[in-house]
């Protein structure tokens, strides 16, 4: 058997990483194994990334990373220097109206126990920011890689193909216009 001593290794020095969260600079103190999601919850008190299988899997972490869904499990908070990412808190302030994401999920009854509700919402979100006029297909393609054990679905759903029609965005490509029938 080992000494004792060599059974502990020991721990790396922080590094120090700077980066953009919902618009405002930060910067946080890791180590270098810290997981984005730990880093944005313990380091940043934003406790809306939820942490569940730690492996990718359940969706309950995504957040934006420079324009892209991610799984914070699964990003090392130093990969993440110099970033630009966007949280569930970064929808919408405190003080403001819902997201019009949020306020459909809240009218079709998207969410229960809401612990996957924050990584659908920002799925969600970064799906209708690249496109619109979404089929059901759709939706359902890009949320099967979330689980909900409360909901079934049908109101996420619905809650995004809702929020695909009503959220005005300038800046997303507009709906496919159906074609005109004939005489």
């Amino acid at each position: 058997m080992l000494p004792d001593h060599r059974l502990v290794r020991p721990a790396a020095d922080p590094v120090i990483v700077a980066l953009t969260v919902n618009g405002e600079p930060a910067r946080m103190t890791v180590e270098t194994r810290t997981s984005l999601a730990d880093a944005l919850r313990d380091e940043l008190g934003l406790t809306g990334t939820h942490v569940a299988c730690e492996q990718g899997v359940c969706g309950a972490c995504t957040v934006e990373v420079d324009g892209e869904a991610v799984r914070a499990c699964l990003l090392l908070a130093v990969q993440a220097e110099g970033a630009e990412v966007r949280t569930v808190e970064g929808l919408a302030a405190p003080d403001e109206p819902l997201h019009p994401i949020q306020q459909a999920f809240t009218d079709h009854h998207a969410l229960q126990c809401g612990f996957c509700t924050p990584g659908l919402l920002m799925t969600a979100h970064r799906l209708l920011t690249e496109r619109r006029g979404l089929d059901e297909h759709e939706v359902r393609t890009v949320v099967s890689g979330h689980l909900c054990r409360c909901t079934g679905y049908q109101g996420i759903v619905d809650a995004i193909l809702h929020a695909d029609r009503a959220w005005e965005r300038p800046d997303a490509p507009a709906a496919p216009t159906p074609p005109e029938e004939g005489p």
